[in-house]
């Protein structure tokens, strides 16, 4: 998972849920500015685009939100693929059995 800098994510209960936690080094434009999109786009196209009932509803709501968003939504920084086609796994592997 790549976070940015922030002063929440040292809790330890973050790090036990995360398994790969990586930070950009302090001043470095170029990896922040894609934690910093990211979470852009979540704002955008997951948390405030819909009204939500209440925040457990929203929370309900991320999983279906990160699905689209990594499996379905075409991106224009790979060549409008999803995110998932990054791992260059094989249609004979269960990773393309996916619908």
């Amino acid at each position: 998972m790549l976070t940015d800098n922030g002063a929440c994510y040292p809790l330890r209960a973050f790090h036990r849920l995360c398994l790969n936690h990586k930070r950009p080094p302090p001043y470095s434009p170029r990896t922040n500015s894609k934690a910093e999109r990211f979470n852009q786009t979540a704002l955008r196209e997951w948390a405030y685009a819909w009204r939500y009932e209440s925040s457990e509803a929203r929370g309900k709501h991320l999983p279906v939100w990160l699905h689209q968003y990594n499996w379905h939504r075409p991106h224009a920084s790979l060549n409008y693929q999803p995110p998932i086609s990054r791992l260059g796994h094989s249609v004979n592997n269960l990773v393309g059995l996916h619908i």
